[in-house]
């Protein structure tokens, strides 16, 4: 008798530097091949961090609503890529920076689907200056996104 194996969850939702055109596409790539689709997440929020010049998704209301795109990688890849993501977004810092949790997102036509995303993980730092909401959802609508310094995330 074969045990069933869980489906590969392959796809992670970016909604920031890591979104196509954006500073850190290319990490994205490192991993290998993926597909790019607009996506949104609802029920979470988008703040914009300065000095930092990144974003930070946190859990909000059902109202609210961040936008990016959901990006599959190839079953094959996708061990390639998640240590790259990982790095990227502080997961194993102490504390962690963000932490991947699973969501269901909206695809443009109403259909859904699951994926990772990264969310903020340092409450502390949200109630300081310059964490700053983006009311659109749409973080290339910040003020000020540019990085600030090449060593930067």
């Amino acid at each position: 008798m074969t045990a069933s194996v869980p489906d590969l969850l392959t796809t992670v939702f970016v909604y920031g530097t890591l979104m196509p055109g954006e500073r850190n596409a290319g990490v994205a790539a490192r991993g290998g091949t993926f597909t790019a689709q607009p996506a949104q997440l609802h029920g979470h929020r988008l703040l914009h961090l300065t000095p930092e010049a990144y974003p930070a998704v946190v859990q909000g209301h059902s109202s609210d609503r961040v936008l990016g795109h959901a990006l599959t990688y190839a079953p094959a890849d996708w061990q390639a890529a998640l240590p790259f993501l990982d790095d990227l977004e502080g997961t194993e810092e102490t504390p962690p920076l963000y932490t991947r949790e699973r969501v269901q997102l909206l695809l443009e036509g109403g259909a859904t689907l699951p994926a990772w995303v990264y969310l903020y993980a340092r409450a502390d730092r949200l109630s300081q200056p310059g964490a700053d909401p983006v009311p659109s959802g749409d973080w290339r609508e910040a003020p000020d996104r540019m990085r600030p310094r090449p060593s930067d995330r």
